[in-house]
């Protein structure tokens, strides 16, 4: 009895941190695909409390073949941009700073870290990042050091789930340029109307 019990518990404890699978079709991932053109990069961007200081959430956006945002676990949407499993395609300047608008507000602020890469690079974690799969809560920095440390240059940055140490660590690699992003904006952001894209 006590051996079925706990493999109940396990299951249950597991599919508890199950993440919510969603998978836009071929037709939507393809015609929103969005080519940015320009120096492939890779961004972080963090989430930051602006009273504690502390890390509320990270994501990644990709600039090579195409340009897209890796979203683990994250809460952002846009009618216009399809996803598929915390990945979202058609990031064009306006996705981007919708998504940034919809972070920063009275009680965080948003760092973007962006540093050049090759194109094979870029290709590389493109690849990752699709195939990663969705993202349990909580497990967003995770999920980001994960895929970094096997790309080549980003292999000396932690594997953690703490996005500040995570970003401090980023920042510190060569080429990194920084931006921070801040906002009066109410803390409760259901009121935004998402933008014509």
């Amino acid at each position: 009895m006590r051996r079925i019990f706990i493999l109940l518990f396990l299951t249950l404890g597991l599919a508890s941190c199950a993440a919510e699978s969603k998978w836009a079709s071929t037709e939507e991932v393809t015609r929103a695909a969005y080519v940015h053109g320009g120096q492939p990069s890779i961004t972080l961007f963090t989430v930051v409390s602006n009273s504690s200081g502390s890390g509320g959430h990270s994501s990644l956006l990709i600039n090579g073949s195409q340009r897209l945002i890796f979203d683990p676990a994250g809460t952002w949407y846009h009618p216009s941009i399809p996803e598929r499993n915390d990945v979202h395609f058609g990031m064009t300047n306006r996705a981007v700073d919708f998504y940034i608008d919809y972070h920063a507000r009275v009680t965080w602020h948003v760092l973007r870290h962006e540093i050049p890469v090759s194109a094979d690079v870029a290709e590389r974690t493109l690849r990752l990042v699709q195939e990663y799969g969705a993202v349990p809560k909580a497990m967003c920095t995770s999920s980001i050091s994960s895929i970094l440390r096997q790309v080549p240059g980003f292999e000396s940055l932690p594997s953690t789930m703490f996005p500040v140490p995570f970003m401090e660590a980023f920042r510190k690699l060569p080429g990194v340029t920084e931006r921070i992003y801040r906002d009066d904006d109410p803390d409760n952001n259901d009121y935004m109307v998402a933008p014509a894209l």
